[in-house]
């Protein structure tokens, strides 16, 4: 029962957190698994990592007296701590990009019962000359829906505190948490604390804009193949001098030109992008145009000794980079030789002896 004693309302809590903590841990990796297969099945948003904890029994009544208790007892009204403690299960989903955040909220929101939305965001923002912690938190229970569920069913009356940030707001707050002191302080240590913490900010637009734009050179290179192949034709027949001498090859275009030939393997931009910067550095000037030439003059025949090579080698594959490889090889030898190892080059040149 509820009352204003608050060494009686303490005990029981402690009694309530102790006769529990297996279903609150149970109701945690629940959650966890719960929000974490929401986030992953949409193919929008770029999750870092999703983490939990119960929040430890004593913190909770240290929170309590800190924040509640004073105007409680003011007030005469009468209370029990766990109904004042919305974070006693706690999870921590840390995204790539601000605008993930938004996107997070509204499929929580969708799935969950929510009770209450702290934007520190927007509070931070709307704040002059003020930095500091950024996320968005959460207070969410099960909706009616899953509340029917039997795997949910001893979660019912148990609900959550999600804190939602960016990589960027994430490493801040742990780095915010380890400064001791930021506010009795001298003035030139607080604006070296708010400068440093303004970096985060703007570390995180960027990261937000750097996507934006690659997004944007990817959709730039959503050329038609036609129009490639004409670039291609325009560069032999002008001596290889390409007509669209802006088209340089990049990982965009590589990617482009890649997927046209080798529709079904997917290719990962990591790898993408260390494999064109190798192309290019042997040949600073080439084009996509004349990337592709290579390519479409020499597959065929790469794809034959493809076949050859994996029969009469069992067990060793020519993957699409390899075969990119060679078909380089057999455009420039001279220059993208060093694209194929001693072995590879004297197996394929006796190959090309025998079958023209």
């Amino acid at each position: 029962m509820p009352s204003l004693d608050f060494e009686t309302e303490r005990q029981e809590f402690r009694e309530y957190y102790n006769e529990n903590l297996s279903l609150l841990e149970g109701a945690k990796n629940s959650f966890i698994t719960l929000v974490g297969s929401l986030i992953r099945s949409s193919s929008e948003v770029a999750l870092s990592k999703i983490e939990g904890r119960v929040k430890d029994r004593d913190e909770c009544v240290k929170k309590f007296s800190r924040k509640y208790r004073t105007t409680l007892e003011t007030e005469r009204k009468e209370y029990q701590i766990i109904d004042h403690i919305t974070d006693l299960i706690g999870l921590r989903v840390v995204c790539l990009y601000e605008d993930d955040i938004e996107k997070i909220k509204e499929l929580l929101c969708e799935h969950f019962e929510v009770i209450d939305i702290t934007d520190k965001i927007a509070l931070i923002e709307n704040t002059e000359n003020s930095f500091g912690y950024k996320g968005l938190h959460l207070d969410l229970k099960l909706n009616e829906q899953r509340r029917s569920l039997p795997e949910y069913s001893q979660f019912v009356d148990l609900g959550c505190e999600v804190q939602i940030r960016t990589i960027i707001q994430d490493s801040w707050s742990v780095l915010d948490h380890k400064i001791k002191y930021k506010k009795s302080i001298p003035n030139n240590l607080k604006r070296r604390i708010n400068s440093l913490a303004a970096l985060f900010e703007v570390a995180d637009r960027e990261f937000r804009e750097i996507r934006i734009a690659t997004e944007e050179s990817i959709k730039a290179e959503d050329i038609t193949q036609e129009q490639i192949s004409q670039e291609s034709d325009q560069g032999e027949a002008e001596g290889d001098v390409p007509k669209f001498t802006v088209s340089p090859l990049n990982a965009f275009s590589f990617l482009k030109i890649a997927n046209h030939f080798f529709n079904d393997f997917e290719f990962e931009p990591r790898k993408v992008d260390g494999f064109t910067e190798e192309i290019v550095s042997l040949k600073p000037d080439i084009t996509r145009g004349k990337f592709n030439f290579y390519m479409r003059e020499n597959i065929s025949k790469v794809k034959r000794y493809k076949d050859y090579f994996e029969k009469e080698f069992p067990g060793n594959v020519l993957n699409p980079y390899t075969v990119i490889r060679h078909c380089l090889y057999l455009g420039e030898k001279d220059i993208f030789s060093t694209m194929l190892t001693n072995q590879a080059t004297e197996t394929f040149e006796a190959w090309l002896l025998e079958n023209g």
